[in-house]
């Protein structure tokens, strides 16, 4: 009787935590598989809440609002890739030297993405250059200094209800789709399923040594339920097509 009555006490004390973690198990979607990027910039936005935006907001780089150093210096950079166009020999870019595009732009990317969900971690895998970025889930933010720069940097995370918030440091400084960034960049991401079923990548970005003020914009995917990744070898771009129609190495790839 004695036993069965502190068994009892013991369902009752318990029930109420097995059914708060059920019930935050529930609340986290499972966002595995593979996507594609949205392209419709006629497409109207609507959030996790059912809200609508008038406007598709998608390349988040002509939003950025540079500070005059870095603008007089990309225009500069734009005229000499036009003039570099015109007279037939386009200026090599990251992604014809085989690097990657980082982030963020790689959550833009125009190839396939996979979501990986696993305890304590979400993987991203972008098809082009099989780029791998991991965000580690409850975990402390590091401190700067102690990051290694990379092009994907340092990303912890966690659950709030459906919406998967992100922080991201420690990128290194480049310039990435005709925008710079600094060391000092700082990435905020709300990954959520909006209302109409797609999945969403609200993505801020703040840069002081940069950027005039910090600026938003969203990715939308779709999901492509029968698409397995593909591989991606980056070997293949070594090589192109020249002026008179003969296959030519790439002079900045010779002895890689």
């Amino acid at each position: 009787m004695y036993k069965s009555f502190v068994s009892f006490l013991c369902l009752v004390c318990f029930a109420p935590l097995v059914s708060a973690a059920q019930q935050a198990s529930k609340a986290i979607p499972d966002i595995t598989g593979t996507w594609e990027t949205i392209r419709d910039t006629k497409r109207v936005i609507v959030d996790e809440k059912g809200g609508a935006r008038p406007q598709y907001q998608n390349a988040g780089a002509q939003q950025a609002k540079l500070k005059p150093e870095f603008l007089k210096e990309r225009e500069a950079r734009a005229k000499i890739a036009s003039e570099a166009d015109a007279r037939g020999e386009p200026i090599v870019g990251r992604t014809a030297q085989c690097q990657g595009n980082g982030m963020p732009s790689m959550m833009n990317g125009t190839f396939p993405t996979e979501i990986l969900q696993s305890k304590g971690q979400v993987t991203i895998i972008q098809e082009i250059y099989t780029q791998v970025r991991r965000i580690y889930l409850d975990k402390p933010q590091k401190k700067l200094d102690d990051i290694e720069p990379g092009f994907y940097g340092h990303s912890v995370g966690h659950w709030e209800g459906g919406v998967l918030h992100v922080d991201t440091l420690g990128i290194k400084a480049a310039w990435n789709m005709n925008t710079p960034n600094s060391d000092q960049i700082h990435i905020k991401e709300r990954i959520y399923y909006a209302a109409d079923g797609t999945l969403r990548d609200e993505i801020t970005i703040e840069d002081p040594v940069v950027l005039e003020e910090p600026y938003t914009y969203t990715v939308s995917y779709r999901r492509l339920p029968d698409y397995e990744m593909l591989e991606y070898v980056c070997e293949d771009n070594h090589y192109y097509i020249d002026q008179s129609g003969k296959q030519a190495l790439r002079p900045e790839t010779q002895g890689k």
